[in-house]
């Protein structure tokens, strides 16, 4: 058991404690080892077809139902992906893969060890629609109680120890057990100094609902990290709103470059509008509240089979921010230091 004096000042990986100038390039929002199968396509439980350059868009483009997208399953393929982005120059990973995901902590530790990265494991509940029923009902002390296990014991069943709460899946309208778990979270960062990782719904207000919805409970929101922006706001106004409140406004879909955005009604930007926002961003004084990172969720996306893999920041988006005039400090701030301040337990 690790105690809140051991994590003060410390980041917690999958390896155990390190010191925040240890961490490196960093990237915020990952799956390494997850299933995110959609439960509704899971209960058809039939085969599903080789992917293949012939049905390489299809697969991705999403019309077509492919539940074998959405597994990241195979340890040694994600050991060689991750083994890519350290020689892309990348050094770490948080890894958001919560209850509901199918996390696995000790594979995570072992390609750790075999890729000599830095690996910080989430903790918590994924949205209500992946939850097995045994999940509800358990109150919020209960919720705060295993996510306090799992950053000062060990998750699921291990000695494997989380460094991060969340990615706290959050559903627009937003269901009353997601606020039992937010709630939760709550607790858990109080009584661990832990930061806090928020899955939003897909709703442009909902960003802002949770970060009122902490704000209100006393935390400091300079600790919480709202995921998945570029799918959710659309509007400088409300961007700027958010990123007022002191909040980790996260754009993490980088690598999806296709408008068609199979999950909801909207227009998703490409890498190159995401810097636009993140200038924009800079430019009224939030530098310090922006992480970037892929979210990794489908093996499509992978470059074993086609995808661009959790090196293409290091390999295309960071030489880009440099051709558009982003400075080696700004890069410095998002890749390194926001990560590391966020990531150590106060």
């Amino acid at each position: 058991m690790v105690t809140r004096s051991e994590l003060t000042n410390r980041i917690q990986t999958v390896r155990g404690l390190i010191a925040p100038g240890e961490l490196g390039p960093t990237l915020m929002h990952e799956h390494l080892l997850c299933d995110i199968t959609p439960p509704k396509l899971a209960a058809l439980n039939q085969p599903w077809p080789e992917i293949t350059l012939e049905n390489y868009h299809e697969v991705i483009y999403g019309r077509v139902p492919h539940a074998g997208k959405y597994k990241l399953v195979i340890p040694e393929m994600i050991t060689d992906e991750v083994a890519k982005m350290r020689a892309a120059g990348g050094k770490s990973i948080v890894e958001l893969t919560c209850e509901g995901l199918q996390p696995n902590p000790a594979g995570l530790r072992a390609i750790a060890e075999a890729t000599d990265t830095h690996i910080v494991m989430g903790c918590g509940f994924y949205v209500d629609e992946y939850q097995a029923a045994a999940t509800f009902g358990r109150g919020v002390d209960a919720y705060a109680a295993e996510m306090i296990e799992q950053i000062t014991v060990g998750a699921w069943g291990t000695d494997v120890r989380s460094g991060i709460i969340g990615e706290v899946g959050c559903q627009a309208p937003w269901t009353d057990h997601e606020k039992q778990v937010m709630q939760a979270a709550v607790i858990a960062q109080q009584e661990t100094g832990a930061a806090i990782n928020v899955h939003p719904g897909r709703d442009p207000d909902q960003p802002q609902e949770v970060a009122d919805f902490l704000r209100a409970r006393g935390v400091d929101l300079g600790r919480v990290v709202i995921s998945h922006i570029d799918r959710t706001i659309f509007d400088h106004a409300r961007l700027l709103r958010l990123a007022d409140t002191g909040v980790i406004v996260e754009f993490d879909l980088f690598g999806q470059e296709t408008t068609f955005y199979g999950i909801s009604n909207v227009d998703m930007p490409n890498d190159g509008m995401r810097l636009k926002l993140i200038r924009l961003l800079i430019e009224h004084g939030h530098l310090e509240r922006i992480a970037i990172s892929h979210d990794i969720c489908y093996c499509t996306r992978l470059t074993k089979l086609g995808g661009h893999g959790y090196s293409h920041i290091y390999k295309n988006i960071l030489p880009l921010m440099r051709e558009r005039g982003f400075t080696e400090d700004e890069i410095d701030q998002i890749m390194v230091k926001t990560p590391a301040r966020v990531l150590a337990f106060v």
